[in-house]
């Protein structure tokens, strides 16, 4: 109970046990960054080996799989890094520390984004 309260009340804390906090804003961005990396490769590669799978006799969409695999470096590189600096910069401005545990929260929050918003895209285009 306590641990839910403490959330609710955004009284996260500074540091926990051995671990110590984020104060820079190079610190707090690479691990949102890292974690917005990893998260996205574990997204893709089941998706990859799936298409490679299924796809390994088809003429040209046996290729797929390597889009796939691209896709899941070029994303978090060309939109995580902006998001990732956006969430470390709000950190800094407001004079805060960020756990380890905030930046795996961040870092996996933006590939489910990522990965919930490709879901409704190809629904929305049938």
């Amino acid at each position: 109970m306590g641990f839910v309260q403490q959330i609710l009340s955004l009284n996260l804390p500074k540091e926990h046990g051995n671990v110590t906090a984020l104060t820079e804003f190079s610190e707090m961005w690479y691990g949102v960054f890292l974690w917005a990396v990893v998260s996205s490769l574990v997204f893709h590669l089941p998706a990859a080996l799936l298409a490679l799978a299924t796809l390994r006799r088809h003429k040209m969409a046996r290729f797929m799989p390597i889009a796939i695999l691209l896709m899941s470096i070029l994303g978090p590189l060309c939109g995580g890094v902006l998001t990732s600096a956006a969430i470390a910069g709000v950190y800094k401005a407001a004079g805060k520390k960020m756990i380890p545990l905030e930046a795996l929260v961040f870092g996996v929050g933006q590939s489910f984004c990522v990965l919930v918003i490709s879901f409704l895209r190809v629904l929305a285009t049938l």
